[in-house]
């Protein structure tokens, strides 16, 4: 791999940190739940490689409904179901029943990752009929919480994930980042 490619995987690793970390006080959950224990469950490396994968990490990237059906937005391409499975973290200030509070938690890059460490830490875990091992290689982590990301938490076990565009970035994101140390 070139050093610019890893060079620019490391910028976006670094530039979602900052912004994640850079506003702690400024996200409601609204289910009450903590949000410390999510923080050491997904690292910012990992965080960083979803988002890349998801958008290149793209900040401004709208809401929009692409052929298949589905209503995506942000930078992680988060739904909201999945929002909405994640407690429905908003803004300081907003209601998550108020029309628009989706849509302003999730293109907001900060609120969106605490939306992904909370639909994470909900999942990461077996459930009834659910394993969290979704590579089945005895171990929950981030390439586990990428197949979450994109097939969700009960449906995480389908192998083709593994030729899809998002699993291909993920993986060379994930690779140079292991690679790093």
């Amino acid at each position: 791999m070139s050093l610019v490619k890893t060079v620019l995987y490391a910028l976006t690793a670094a530039i979602v940190v900052v912004m994640v970390y850079g506003q702690e006080n400024s996200i409601v959950i609204s289910d009450s739940a903590s949000t410390g224990q999510e923080n050491d469950l997904v690292t910012p490396n990992c965080l960083g490689c979803l988002c890349e994968a998801s958008t290149q990490c793209n900040a401004s990237s709208p809401c929009h409904t692409p052929a298949g059906g589905g209503y995506y937005c942000g930078a992680f391409l988060i739904s909201w179901a999945y929002w909405a499975d994640a407690g429905k973290p908003v803004l300081k200030g907003d209601n998550p029943e108020a029309q628009g509070a989706f849509e302003n938690c999730v293109l907001d890059l900060h609120c969106a990752a605490v939306a992904v460490r909370q639909y994470m830490k909900k999942f990461a875990r077996d459930l009834p009929g659910v394993t969290a091992d979704c590579n089945g290689d005895g171990e929950v982590n981030c390439v586990d919480f990428a197949h979450m990301h994109m097939l969700g938490g009960f449906g995480c076990r389908d192998s083709a994930i593994l030729s899809s565009e998002f699993y291909k970035r993920f993986d060379t994101c994930w690779k140079v980042v292991q690679a790093a140390g």
